[in-house]
């Protein structure tokens, strides 16, 4: 260990490697509740070059590496394991280039992910993935864990954003593929297979996104529903009706809205005698058109009561509302989330086989529902006290134990790291698994780049 880390400091220089006490907290954990844990050493490379230097080093001495960016994910992709060496991205960031002509944007894998909206913003353009950690998670980050966020049902997965890479494999070898073009259909697409990897197949070390134009209107809404199922109705008539579709299609159900307004003490924008809430938004809808669509479905009695932003500071109150679940822990103390995907036919007995169960099997658990319904995609957090690892061990099996019985995902958005690692069985085949072993070993063979994350070797 002693040698590597010499060797390290010989090729990048001292101020590039933190060690014992130096190592800041921050890189101690990520976001997933683990236990704290000092890495062997810190190492901040500037460059792809600094990267490829790091990985030749540990590669030959079979090192093992966490890799990390902004550390917010939740499920220990960047969390550190005793013996390893933490690789983190911060100090590669900056925006490189924004080509109007190609609408695509290249950045660092350190960017934050705001950073990058804003610079699209200012050429007057879009970076269509956004989510509720945009602040401190990174455009690397994203890329590796294949990120979601708000605004899938238009812009889909950081996936369909992406279209061009530069990373490092395991042995220190810089592959790039800056492609600028929107057809680019010359043999296999590596990147793709970079793109939610976590970090276990490669380290991505700059970025090439897509922009959109920017809807010249957005209009809100909340939205009122009988249950689930009207929701999906719902979601069927405003995606028919509205002239550009819809932008964001999120649930909130009644148990979400409850803490949200008796717990946190939020104002109700709508009464509390509903089952599901919706909040809904919509691009380049001018005059009455927004209105006239939701007017109708009022009238057909799929929406129950609505209310309409007329203000950005109306609009950034139902907001709140949404994103007030980031604010769970200053209430409940620790709590376990879920990030699972249900089909849509099947979503409705879900929802009602998660509240039959939960009085069961956890009585007193304060537990909430929400999530990008329109994705299929729900989170599912629960708020044990006290907190121990018996009880998450019984939530995580029922959680997961339901998601497979309705042929979901056990990870919609936030990836596998460690803490879904057991549990990946439940959506993947044995014959997918052995397939993933065989590409892990393929570009990893000294199993140094996230060992332990998504799959064993």
């Amino acid at each position: 260990m002693t040698n590597v880390i010499d060797q390290i400091i010989d090729r990048l220089g001292a101020d590039a490697v933190r060690l014992g006490e130096a190592i800041p907290q921050h890189n101690h954990a990520d976001m997933s509740g683990l236990d704290p844990v000092v890495p062997a050493a810190l190492v901040l490379p500037r460059t792809t070059e600094d990267v490829a230097a790091v990985l030749q080093i540990c590669h030959t001495a079979a090192q093992p590496i966490a890799i990390q960016g902004g550390l917010t994910g939740l499920v220990g992709g960047g969390h550190p394991a005793p013996g390893e060496i933490a690789l983190s991205l911060e100090r590669m960031s900056g925006i490189e280039e924004v080509d109007l002509d190609a609408s695509t944007l290249t950045a660092l894998a350190g960017t934050p992910l705001q950073t990058i909206q804003e610079a699209a913003e200012a050429a007057g353009l879009l970076y269509g993935v956004d989510l509720g950690a945009r602040g401190s998670c990174t455009i690397g980050g994203n890329v590796a864990t294949n990120a979601g966020g708000n605004q899938v049902l238009r812009y889909g997965m950081t996936r369909r954003n992406v279209l061009g890479l530069e990373a490092v494999l395991a042995d220190g070898t810089i592959v790039r593929s800056l492609n600028k073009m929107l057809k680019n259909n010359s043999g296999y697409d590596w990147t793709q297979l970079m793109i939610g990897s976590e970090g276990t197949l490669g380290v991505v070390t700059r970025v090439v996104v897509a922009l959109q134009p920017r809807p010249a209107h957005i209009r809100s809404a909340l939205l009122a529903v009988r249950d689930t199922t009207t929701g999906l109705q719902v979601l069927r008539c405003l995606g028919r009706d509205l002239p550009a579709g819809l932008l964001v299609f999120e649930a909130m159900w009644r148990e979400f809205y409850d803490v949200a307004m008796t717990t946190m003490g939020l104002t109700a924008p709508i009464g509390r005698d509903h089952d599901l809430y919706l909040l809904v938004e919509a691009p380049g809808v001018e005059g009455e058109a927004f209105e006239t669509a939701l007017s109708a479905l009022m009238d057909e009695g799929l929406v129950l009561d609505a209310v309409i932003a007329s203000s950005a500071r109306e609009r950034a109150g139902l907001w709140a509302l949404r994103e007030s679940v980031y604010e769970h822990k200053k209430y409940f103390g620790r709590g376990i989330g879920f990030d699972i995907s249900i089909p849509l036919a099947r979503m409705s007995d879900a929802i009602a086989t998660f509240r039959a169960r939960m009085p069961v099997f956890f009585p007193d658990m304060t537990w909430v529902v929400f999530g990008h319904l329109a994705d299929s995609n729900i989170h599912v957090n629960m708020m044990p006290q006290p907190w121990t690892n018996e009880t998450a061990k019984a939530i995580e099996a029922l959680v997961y134990g339901i998601t497979r019985d309705f042929g979901g995902s056990i990870s919609a958005e936030h990836g596998i790291g460690t803490v879904k690692r057991p549990y990946l069985g439940n959506t993947r085949s044995a014959e997918e698994l052995a397939l993933m072993r065989t590409l892990k070993r393929a570009l990893d063979p000294a199993g140094i780049l996230n060992p332990g994350r998504v799959i064993e070797m």
